[in-house]
């Protein structure tokens, strides 16, 4: 892998949840300089004069040394343009870059591509993504909008915003967010005003990841939480013992065919019985998977294998039951040899 891959990160959340004002803040941030951030349209953003150095085509260029741009085809060809300016000279140098999505999109689609498109691969990691929450109308929003509820869960953190306005968040909205993702930190923004570094220190890990804080993104293992009259459930499936590398390719093959839109997203580190000192590293959302990633090294003494699910309507007993099935299925066919 080269040593100049860049992680993408995601900024989603509902029409007036407050992304505009923290991008807002985030560009006048030392810490956001060389920095991409990739809009919808540049009027949905709000940039203000003293931060536009110049403008060309659909690129922005901000004193502070972020760049802004918008999609003007599809978003892997946006990608490939704004890495070949970078690597030709012909635009502000970026480390990272971060996407921000409209009011009402579905993130999926984003990280679908992210994951699987050979036209960025081995230039472009998927990174965190970050979702806001109105606390002044954000449970009424969860209540009513199912692309609300979808974009909490497919979050790795969570900011809420307006607390100047209401006040500390209501325990109920609190206790909605960890219904449909409580793995997700929550995090606070003032008046939009948030540390970047909050914000996108945490992606997908890959060989040369240099963190391998593991619990942190996994931790939906330590707060598994199942709402069982809701729709949307987090849980994790935890297993002690290694698996085998065909037992987890057919059991994420057949996730991916019988859950389809309903497995919003799922994360794991899997101690595979055939390479027991790398463990694997595993995501998906929905019915695309990213190919798995092998640490170098396990991150603690822990060996177990951590899978943590996001679901709509997929019961953890049915998930769980699968896993032993297949498992079972393998080991048969391998003592009959």
């Amino acid at each position: 892998m080269r040593s100049d891959v860049i992680p993408i990160s995601i900024l989603t959340g509902f029409l007036g949840s407050g992304k505009t004002t923290i991008l807002g803040h985030l560009l006048r941030q030392r810490g956001f300089s060389r920095t991409a951030v990739i809009i919808n349209e540049f009027g949905e953003v709000g940039l203000d004069h003293e931060l536009v150095e110049a403008s060309e085509d659909s690129f922005i260029e901000l004193k502070t040394g972020c760049l802004c741009c918008k999609i003007r085809t599809d978003l892997a060809q946006t990608l490939q343009d704004m890495v070949q300016r970078r690597d030709d000279g012909k635009c502000a140098p970026f480390d990272r870059i971060v996407i921000e999505t409209s009011g009402l999109a579905d993130p999926a689609p984003i990280l679908q591509t992210l994951m699987t498109d050979t036209s960025i691969a081995g230039r472009l990691v998927l990174g965190g993504v970050v979702a806001t929450v109105d606390t002044v109308t954000g449970a009424g929003t969860l209540q009513r909008e199912d692309i609300s509820q979808k974009q909490v869960a497919l979050a790795d953190k969570i900011v809420l915003t307006k607390l100047d306005l209401s006040g500390p968040a209501q325990p109920a909205l609190l206790d909605r967010l960890a219904e449909l993702n409580a793995g997700a930190a929550v995090l606070s923004a003032d008046r939009g005003k948030i540390d970047s570094q909050c914000l996108f220190s945490a992606g997908l890990y890959d060989s040369d990841a240099r963190s391998l804080d593991v619990n942190s993104w996994l931790a939906g293992e330590r707060h598994s939480h199942a709402r069982h009259d809701g729709d949307i459930q987090t849980y994790a499936v935890v297993r002690n013992e290694p698996i085998r590398a065909v037992t987890l390719t057919l059991f994420l093959e057949t996730l991916a065919e019988h859950c389809g839109a309903d497995l919003l997203r799922l994360k794991g580190i899997v101690n595979v019985a055939e390479s027991p000192d790398r463990p694997a590293v595993i995501h998906g959302v929905q019915h695309v998977f990213h190919a798995p990633a092998w640490l170098k090294r396990w991150p603690s003494d822990d060996r177990s294998s951590r899978i943590v699910f996001i679901t709509r309507r997929v019961p953890r007993r049915w998930v769980e039951a699968l896993f032993e099935a297949i498992a079972a299925e393998v080991a048969d066919v391998t003592v009959g040899r």
